[in-house]
C-alpha cells in the first residue's frame, strides 16, 4: 500500500503504470547512478527561478508562450515535438528513465510520450520537484 502511488490523479497516470516518489526515485538513482537517468521536463525558466537536481538532464517537454490566457489563469506552453529526441539524445532503451516536472502531471505526459517512441523503463515521479499545489485557505502557501 503506498498512499501517494495507490490513489492518482488521472493527470498524473500513464500508459506504462511505472510510478515513484521523488525520495524513491533518489534513492533508485544512487544505487545505479550509470543506468539510470532523472530526466526533468521543465522549463528554463523552472530551472533558473526554482533551482534543478544536479544530476537531472534537463530536457523541457514545453515551451512557454508569453501572453497569458485570463481565461486558463496560466501562461500557456506547447509540447516540443522534438522531446523525444532529443532525450534519445541522453538515454537509450537500455536505461531506467525517472522522469519529474513541478507536480507529476507534466511528466506523466512526458512518459506516455516516450513510451510512443519505444521507451519501456520510464517512470512518473508522481510529487515532482515542488509538489502539488496548495489548497488549504489558511496556510501562507495557500494557491503555491
Amino acid at each position: 500500500m503506498h498512499p501517494m502511488i495507490d490513489e492518482l490523479p488521472k493527470a498524473k497516470t500513464t500508459v506504462l503504470g511505472l510510478y515513484l516518489t521523488a525520495a524513491e526515485a533518489y534513492e533508485r538513482w544512487k544505487a545505479d547512478p550509470e543506468g539510470v537517468r532523472i530526466l526533468d521536463v521543465r522549463t528554463p525558466e523552472e530551472h533558473l527561478f526554482v533551482g534543478h537536481a544536479p544530476m537531472a538532464w534537463k530536457v523541457p517537454l514545453l515551451a512557454l508562450h508569453y501572453r497569458w490566457d485570463a481565461a486558463k489563469q496560466e501562461f500557456p506552453g506547447r509540447i516540443l515535438g522534438d522531446f523525444v529526441d532529443r532525450v534519445k539524445s541522453v538515454a537509450g532503451p537500455e536505461h531506467t528513465i525517472l522522469a519529474m516536472c513541478r507536480s507529476g502531471g507534466r511528466s506523466a505526459m512526458a512518459v506516455n510520450l516516450l513510451a510512443d517512441g519505444g521507451f519501456t523503463q520510464v517512470y512518473n515521479i508522481v510529487d515532482g520537484m515542488e509538489g502539488d499545489v496548495v489548497e488549504d485557505p489558511r496556510s501562507v502557501f495557500s494557491g503555491q
